[in-house]
């Protein structure tokens, strides 16, 4: 079984906690969304699954007078799952040409949130709004309301009176009360009325907050009678995720720490949502996975997140491998790695020109291997193994468990091949339950492997 108590420990709280159900299969590990770009990730949980309300990242159209290396956003859609690795796209639910009071050729629906309140749903967004009679336009934040999360979302024919600013999160306390927040240049909180739709005090600049850089993305939560205001800040060139802590929603807060450093590779932007679900604690953000030249189309990822005794926040460093158990009998995608031999062993696109097929892990030494943790065998032993690969003088692999040096599974013996082929072998049977799986080479060979998955 897995070595490191602590993942061992996530990974029965889930298998024990998820029950079964059918899901459209977008995605599996890190992006969790596969088929387009997301970003600015809202994370809820209604009805006992989770929802996530992103932007919908796009490249600027041609003849629309936008700026081509700048953020562009057009609609929302939301997504749900009930297990963290299978998700549903509920299909866009607004998008700028519905809100009577958005410039529809901003291209500006950034960042939203969405929250339930008395049986309604009710979403937050930001846009441009149209010019007015002297041709000035102005940042407001919309409500949309709906009687599902999944929509469909009817918008208010005005933005919130007195807020001007993007990045909207709502939190609603203990007592009923809410609050919006929402940042321009500062991050701001105002209460609103029960309707939702309305504040219910002046607008209030958090003081205590660094005054260098610019902070946006105000994400508010309160665990154990401590009220955490998360927020991205650019303290140097990009931002990084950072936290202060209070006893009240309004503060007083004190600046406590980092959640998350900045993007080793300059995304230039991070965005991000915390929330508990069935006892554990997520930390959902974005990066640009599938857009490696251009940062300003991203992607949404979730990593596992821990406190302190104290209350602190544990700093998260970001995965590929991301969080759930990975059932045996679905496609592995060893590129979505635990660990990697240091030497011998790379990821790189299937195709550089189409980035949505995905990667593909390369093993070019003896020796080299890639670790994928959090299998699931199940409770029936498998007997066959399939191998998507590219192998042009075939290789010799092994499967282990644990670690490279662990218990051998299987070894395989690919024949030569000038394109990808899907491998079939027969093997000793698997053990049951929860594995990390070792995939490792022992040819001179190179060789190319998309994926591979067991089979009873």
């Amino acid at each position: 079984m897995i070595s490191n108590s602590k993942l061992l420990f996530v990974c029965l709280s889930l298998l024990a906690s998820i029950s079964g159900g059918l899901f459209i299969p977008l995605a599996a590990q890190n992006p969790i969304i596969r088929n387009q770009f997301t970003a600015d990730p809202s994370a809820r949980v209604f009805n006992g699954k989770i929802y996530v309300f992103p932007s919908h990242d796009i490249r600027a159209p041609e003849g629309k007078n936008l700026r081509k290396d700048w953020f562009c956003m057009e609609d929302y859609h939301v997504f749900s799952s009930k297990n963290l690795i299978d998700w549903t796209d509920h299909g866009v639910i607004l998008s700028q040409y519905d809100p009577p009071w958005v410039d529809s050729t901003s291209y500006s629906m950034w960042a939203p949130d969405c929250i339930e309140r008395n049986g309604k749903y009710y979403f937050y967004f930001p846009a441009h709004t149209k010019a007015d009679e002297n041709g000035r336009r102005s940042l407001g934040i919309g409500v949309a309301v709906a009687d599902k999360p999944e929509g469909p979302y009817l918008p208010q024919a005005e933005p919130i009176k007195g807020v001007h600013g993007i990045d909207p999160n709502v939190f609603i306390d203990k007592d009923g009360q809410a609050y919006l927040y929402w940042s321009q240049q500062h991050i701001y909180v105002a209460k609103l009325k029960e309707n939702m739709l309305e504040l219910d005090s002046e607008p209030y600049i958090i003081p205590n907050l660094p005054e260098k850089g610019l902070k946006e993305g105000p994400w508010l939560f309160e665990r154990e009678g401590i009220y955490y205001l998360t927020f991205p800040h650019v303290e140097n060139k990009t931002e990084r995720l950072e936290y202060a802590i209070g006893k009240h929603p309004m503060g007083p807060f004190t600046m406590t720490g980092v959640i998350m450093d900045e993007s080793p590779t300059a995304c230039w932007t991070n965005h991000h949502s915390i929330l508990e679900y069935r006892g554990r604690w997520y930390l959902f953000y974005h990066h640009n996975d599938y857009s490696p030249d251009f940062d300003k189309n991203r992607s949404i990822r979730i990593d596992s997140l821990f406190f302190n005794e104290d209350g602190t926040i544990q700093k998260v460093q970001p995965s590929l491998r991301g969080v759930g158990l990975t059932p045996a009998n679905t496609e592995i995608q060893l590129d979505r790695y635990s660990a990697l031999s240091p030497d011998g062993a790379e990821i790189a696109y299937i195709d550089k020109n189409r980035p949505f097929e995905g990667w593909k892990t390369i093993l070019n030494k003896p020796g080299a291997w890639v670790q994928y943790n959090a299998v699931d065998f199940g409770n029936k032993k498998k007997k066959r193994v399939q191998i998507r690969a590219l192998a042009p003088q075939g290789s010799i692999l092994e499967l282990r468990l644990n670690h490279p040096g662990g218990p051998l599974l299987a070894g395989l013996t690919l024949p030569a091949g000038s394109d990808w082929e899907n491998y079939d072998f027969k093997i000793k049977k698997t053990g049951r339950g929860i594995d990390n799986l070792i995939v490792l080479l022992r040819s001179e060979s190179e060789l190319e492997i998309d994926w591979l998955q067991f089979q009873p």
